[in-house]
This record gives C-alpha cells, structure tokens and sequence, in this order.
C-alpha cells in the first residue's frame, strides 16, 4: 500500500491510497466464498459454481462492491497512521480505481488539528454573579425540609380543606346526559391544584369522607371539547377518602430530629451556610463557563465546514443514544416534532462551531500554560467518577483500555485549562450591563419576529 498526501484548505488534507491489485483480489475471493452458495447456475450444485463462471456471467465487478468494503475498513486505517495527519473526522471516500487486476486506488478527505492563535485568556471580564443569600431563601430552605418531613393522615370525621387529597368517584352529566371522560372512579384530587374545570375544587371544601356532593360547574367557553364549551354540567360526587399532610412543628426538637444542631437557630445557620456554598460554586461555575467561551471567541482558529459538520453529526448521534435510552428512536423524535435528522444536523451547526472552538483553545491554552493531569488528580476524578457509578475506582480503571485512558487524561486536561481561565477571570459590571443588553436585543428580535409571522399575507390579486 501507498499513501500519498495533498494538503488543502481550511487545515482538510486528502489521503491518495494505492492498494496493490493482490489485496483487491483476495477480498474479492473472500465476498465469492461468502456469497457463492446463494448463487444457481443450471448443472452446478448450489455453493460448487467457479468464480471465474460467476464473474464471466455477470461481469467481472459482481463482487467489487463488497470487496471494496472490505478493503476500505482494512486499509484505510493503516493509512490514516502512515500519513502522520492528526485527522479530526470521518474520511470522505472517493473510489478513484477498482478493476480486474490493477490496484485498487482511493482518495479520503478529512479535516486535520487546525493552528490555533490564542487571543485574550486572561483577565477575560465576565458578569457580576449575586452569591448573597437571603433571609427569604433560608426560610424557603426550611421549609423544603419541613415538608420533607411532613406525614400523610386520613382525615374520618374532620371536613376537607384546601390542600387535602380527596379520593372519589364522580360521574358528571349535562342535560341529564352523560358524556365522554365525565366518569372516573377511585380519582384523586388535591383541592386548590387548579386540575378541574374552575369551582369544582371549591364545592368539595367541607365535605367529608363518607358523603356524596353534587357539584354543578360551567365548562370554559374555550374548553378543548367543543360539545362542552359553556354548557352547565352536574357531577354527583362520592367521597371515599381525604388526607391531609401534617407538617412538623419548626422547633428546636425538629432541628435535632433532621440534623446535628440542637437548636432551630443553628440548624437555620447551617442552611444559608449550604445555600452560600452552593451560590458560590453556580457563581464560579457561570464565570467559568463565561470566560472559556468568550476565549474561544477569540482565539484565531480556521475551521473546515467538514470539521464542524462532522461535529454536528456526532451531536445528533449522541441525542440520538439518549432517546434510545428513554425508549424512543431518533426517527420517532423527528416525526413527532416534524422535522429530518438531516434538519438537525443543520441546526446543530451554530453549536458544533462553538464547541469546536471552546476545544481547541483549551487544549491549546494546556499547552501554553504546562498544565499537567497528576497522578493525584487522575486518581481523584476517577474516585468521584467511580462514585457516581456506585462502585469501586479500582474496578473502573480495569474496565477502561489504554486508548479510554489516554483520552480521559485528555479531557481532564482541558477541564484544569477551563478551570485556569475561570479563575483568572474578573467580574465586572460592564460585563453585566453587557450580558443584559444582549439578553434585550434577543428579546426584541423574538418580539419581532413573532410580530411578522402574525401579520396577515398582502393580498396580491388586482
């Protein structure tokens, strides 16, 4: 095999590879020893007919297709690494040569690792990030907490109230007559959800276990059901069960049953303690996410359509996985929102760009920087990682390959480059009133456009 190499623009290169005729034939050899016992000829047993038959009956190319495919699968990756190419993408394979006897001689286009001129990565201004924790938040905490705590009990003789679960069957007739999905049996209400037509809630407050109400109720004039819109309906209830959920006096003794403070007062602290530690990290978090993009934004890096389209393709990949994983397939997703996968991966773009620009310049600024991934911090964010899949870190590492290994490496890399412009970041109030007149002018424009999509067409005719 020879591999010659073209360089072209936008940092793609095409691969010239020249497979000699042997290698050729002996994949044709393998796709007839494959395929020869579906083929019939009169006075050959099935599976007994010569190659040289079959090919003179069906010309001489009845198993280059496959033969190709064979050949590309086995050879292009030896020449992706003969060409020395740092190569991004997926190869676009060209056949330039396939015949009986002669080499067998293909072309692949890919985008190689672009040059990359950092811009500012340092120093980089980015939004003021509120981490100050109010006396409203810290209540709201507690009383997350509280309900948490809460238990369910069956009221027998007390009337429900709003915010009770009321168990009941109920058939609801208009005109004295019953209609589609007015019955249900065995339902469950909370009073004061707003789930029913409006005033049905409200006529059940006071009942009890036990009883039977009759609730009378107008449908909407916009009611989805058109049959029903504005009509009078009349829904006999039958009360079968109310619970109330009963929350835990905020006292000293609920501090020690849910933590270890012996007051209400303590156990408070320790919450806007937790709320101001998390503020802090989603604050660092935002200026660290702010800082990266805005220095991929200017660094100087030439990037291929192929790159970015190849990026997109992998994106919707990805999404696709997770939809399999949810149990639904990709085409499914496209057909319920009425769009293509090809429309996707169009759309991915704007986003395969940026991410694509983010990278390199985190990788480049590891470099610039000598930021190393330690033995330390590899064996700490496999520790973390190994938590989250609830096992040991020594058994992940002997799942993973070397070639999983050396690109896990690789991203934790980038993650201390990320970390590096983050914390060399500096909040400003310019960055803000930026950040807000931004937010504004997309606001505006979807304003806009929702106002040209409502006007009404010119009539055209005369």
């Amino acid at each position: 095999m020879s591999v010659s190499v073209e360089k072209m623009e936008k940092n793609c290169a095409k691969m010239t590879i020249e497979v000699p005729a042997e290698v050729f034939d002996k994949a044709c050899q393998q796709v007839y020893l494959k395929e020869k016992g579906k083929i019939s000829v009169p006075g050959f047993r099935k599976g007994k007919v010569p190659r040289q038959l079959i090919e003179k009956m069906y010309g001489p190319g009845i198993f280059f297709e496959d033969a190709a495919d064979i050949v590309l699968q086995q050879e292009y990756p030896k020449a992706a690494e003969e060409s020395g190419l740092d190569i991004l993408t997926r190869p676009q394979v060209e056949i330039v040569q396939i015949e009986k006897g002669k080499p067998f001689i293909f072309t692949a286009v890919v985008a190689v690792y672009p040059e990359v001129t950092l811009g500012q990565y340092k120093g980089i201004e980015v939004p003021l990030q509120e981490t100050e924790v109010t006396d409203e938040e810290v209540e709201a905490a507690l009383k997350r907490e509280q309900d948490k705590n809460s238990r369910i009990i069956s009221l027998d003789e007390e009337p429900a109230e709003k915010d009770d679960t009321v168990t009941l069957d109920y058939a609801g007739t208009v005109d004295g007559e019953a209609f589609d999905g007015g019955t249900a049996e065995n339902s469950t209400l909370k009073l004061g959800s707003n789930q029913f037509i409006p005033g049905f809630e409200d006529q059940l407050i006071g009942v009890k276990a036990g009883e039977e109400k009759d609730v009378v109720v107008t449908f909407p004039e916009d009611y989805h059901a058109a049959d029903l819109q504005g009509k009078e309906a009349v829904f006999h209830c039958v009360i079968h069960k109310i619970e109330r959920k009963e929350l835990p006096e905020l006292d000293d003794d609920f501090a020690q049953d849910v933590s270890e403070f012996d007051t209400l007062d303590e156990y408070k602290e320790s919450l806007r303690k937790e709320l101001e530690d998390r503020k802090k990290e989603n604050a660092r978090r935002a200026d660290e996410n702010a800082a990266v993009l805005k220095a991929g934004e200017n660094s100087e890096i030439e990037l291929s359509d192929l790159v970015i389209e190849d990026q997109a393709a992998r994106m919707v990949d990805q999404y696709a996985q997770s939809l399999r994983s949810q149990g639904l397939s990709i085409e499914q997703y496209c057909q319920m929102l009425g769009t293509t996968i090809e429309k996707m991966r169009e759309d991915a773009k704007g986003n395969a760009e940026s991410h694509l620009r983010t990278r390199f310049t985190l990788e480049k600024v590891a470099e610039v920087e000598n930021l190393e991934v330690t033995d330390e911090y590899y064996d700490e964010k496999m520790a973390e990682m190994a938590a989250g899949y609830n096992m040991e870190a020594d058994k992940l590492k002997e799942m993973m390959t070397d070639e999983m290994i050396e690109q896990m490496k690789k991203d934790f890399r980038t993650e201390l480059a990320a970390k590096f412009i983050g914390e060399n970041s500096v909040e400003t109030q310019a960055a803000t009133d930026e950040m807000k007149a931004k937010a504004e002018e997309e606001a505006a424009k979807v304003v806009a456009e929702t106002a040209a999509a409502d006007e009404p067409a010119e009539d055209t005719e005369e």
